[in-house]
């Protein structure tokens, strides 16, 4: 039989469901909506569905129009799924009420003028899908604002409160209070943050959702979705009808994203139940509320490769929609403190934070608890556990799965890799040269402490860490695990001259403990006697090869050298 195609990239449910593709069903988010409050404000982190269930909740609610005004039947999309058993008390709100459906996801760009352009744009076309209205009882004055907009007149007073005056429209045609949904509301706040205009934003979108959502007498039912909760711009003040409902609230925390048993079905329906507890190491882990919630973008992507005959599907899918700048910032600003917490979540462990659910993006770096929290609320981070203390909530937080895992430990090593760049590796290479074993421990010591670590300390960790600390040194290339003699030297420096050149071979070790990092020099050193790495540099001609030892212990070091 013939499997439904998995909608990758799609994001219009009424596309999804006309052509059959496979759909998890949310439905029930409409019940909870129509038994909460009158405006609601969820925060979810990036692609885990909130632009794809505000399309279902347009299709369930909307008295949808043609532009010619004709009336469009969209009953037929929900057939089959859960909204329909909910009873009568539900679905008579289907098809019901005018819907405005305003994506502020455009406006990314680089000035305040082009963002607003775009903004600007995303209002004119919602204006176009309901241009019906101009066929109802208007003032020639109401026509006239209507095609300003509808024309992207350069006239920034027609913005500031065109979402009500739309909906103002849309009452007086259809008679109905308006649906407001308004998607991805703290994108331009975001991108205006870091383009450095943040209060020219600020204040247009405060203008915006004031006229919209507080002061609106043609309002129905208002839903807000980002990732952040913003609100010391006061963008929500005086809002009394308000529900704000995050990653830690009981409420909605089925609707965004996939739960367990959601996982569970598609991995059957395709075949795939064999791939469940990978698919679960990789992108589970998401606590919402108490409801345990899978990475939607990611298995979708990664039940496409493995339908797909890829044996190795296992992708960081969700970190490549995003340059993951808070990660990067987190890194590189960290002090000793950070390092060592950053440590700990790399090794499996939990570190503890209070909770800041308004943070503003002004404030990210005003302190490192604002940071980790930006980190929670966008994904990066899962909540373990939670207690309140006094009037604040403190949360265990630790790294979610291996996708959020290889984001840090790649971000981790790009920036050892630009910090290693800059570095005068001189004191190195002269300490080595001259077998001056405690000035090469000493220099490669101080880097360990200014570092952070992952991989708890294995083998290999430190073999990367060296290879950084080696390469670009000014004079010797550096050949890694390079076939020698009977064996591997683990790093090998070596310059291009040979007749009167040097070759550095360097043997590591991991100890187990302070005591162990002696006996590991000598096995390290007697492992290049036996294995005879110096044997194929010495026959190539090079008068001279050293010999050393070097041994770890979490962030000590041991160097010693043959003879």
């Amino acid at each position: 039989m013939d499997k439904k195609r998995i909608p990758i990239g799609y994001e219009d449910f009424k596309e999804i469901r006309t052509d059959n593709l496979y759909f998890v069903d949310k439905t029930l988010m409409i019940q909870e909506l129509l038994n909460g409050s009158k405006v609601t404000l969820l925060t979810r982190p990036r692609r885990f569905g909130k632009t794809l269930n505000l399309s279902m909740l347009r299709r369930f609610f909307e008295d949808e129009r043609t532009l010619a005004g004709e009336k469009i039947d969209n009953r037929y999309l929900f057939d089959g799924l859960a909204i329909m058993d909910a009873g009568e008390k539900y679905l008579a709100h289907m098809g019901q009420y005018p819907v405005i459906n305003l994506s502020l996801k455009s406006a990314k760009q680089v000035s305040f003028h082009l963002a607003y352009a775009m903004l600007r744009r995303s209002i004119a076309s919602e204006f176009s899908r309901h241009q019906y209205v101009l066929a109802g009882e208007m003032a020639e004055s109401e026509k006239e604002k209507y095609r300003a907009i509808q024309a992207e007149t350069k006239d920034e007073a027609l913005y500031v409160d065109a979402i009500r005056f739309l909906s103002e429209c849309l009452y007086k045609y259809h008679g109905k209070e308006t649906v407001i949904l308004i998607d991805e509301y703290d994108v331009p706040l975001e991108n205006a943050y870091f383009q450095g205009f943040y209060d020219e934003m600020i204040g247009f979108i405060r203008s915006l959702f004031e006229s919209a959502l507080k002061t609106n007498p043609y309002l129905k039912l208002g839903v807000v979705t980002g990732c952040l909760r913003i609100s010391k711009e006061s963008i929500f003040t005086g809002l009394n009808n308000l529900e704000i409902h995050s990653i830690i609230s009981q409420n909605y925390s089925r609707c965004f994203g996939f739960t367990e048993a959601e996982v569970k079905t598609m991995l059957q329906y395709y075949d795939l139940s064999d791939r469940y507890e990978e698919a679960k190491s990789w992108y589970d882990g998401y606590l919402f509320g108490n409801t345990e919630i899978y990475n939607p973008w990611s298995i979708l992507y990664y039940t496409k490769s493995v339908q797909s005959g890829n044996q190795i599907a296992t992708r960081p899918y969700w970190s490549n929609t995003s340059g993951n700048d808070i990660v990067k910032s987190m890194i590189e600003d960290a002090d000793e403190e950070t390092r060592e917490e950053l440590e700990i979540l790399m090794d499996g462990g939990t570190i503890e934070k209070p909770v800041h659910e308004e943070i503003t993006y002004g404030d990210i770096h005003a302190s490192r608890d604002n940071l980790w929290n930006f980190l929670f609320f966008t994904g990066y981070l899962k909540m373990k556990s939670q207690r309140i203390e006094g009037e604040t909530i403190y949360l265990q937080m630790t790294i979610p799965n291996k996708e959020i895992k290889f984001i840090y430990r790649q971000t981790i090593t790009g920036w050892f890799d630009r910090k290693m760049e800059d570095l005068d590796k001189s004191t190195l290479i002269k300490a080595l040269e001259e077998g001056d074993c405690e000035a090469a421990e000493n220099f490669i010591s101080e880097q360990l402490m200014d570092t952070i670590s992952y991989f708890d300390y294995a083998e290999s960790y430190y073999h990367g860490f060296l290879s950084g600390l080696l390469t670009n040194n000014g004079r010797y290339s550096v050949i890694s695990n390079r076939e020698s003699g009977n064996g591997r030297p683990d790093l090998v420096l070596k310059t291009k001259a040979i007749r009167k050149g040097n070759v550095i071979i360097l043997e590591l070790k991991a100890a187990g403990s302070i005591a162990e990092m002696e006996s590991k020099c000598e096995e390290a050193l007697q492992q290049i006697e036996d294995q005879k790495y110096a044997q194929g540099f010495l026959s190539e001609g090079y008068p001279q090869v050293s010999k050393y030892a070097i041994v770890f212990y979490r962030k000590e070091c041991m160097v010693q050298r043959e003879g």
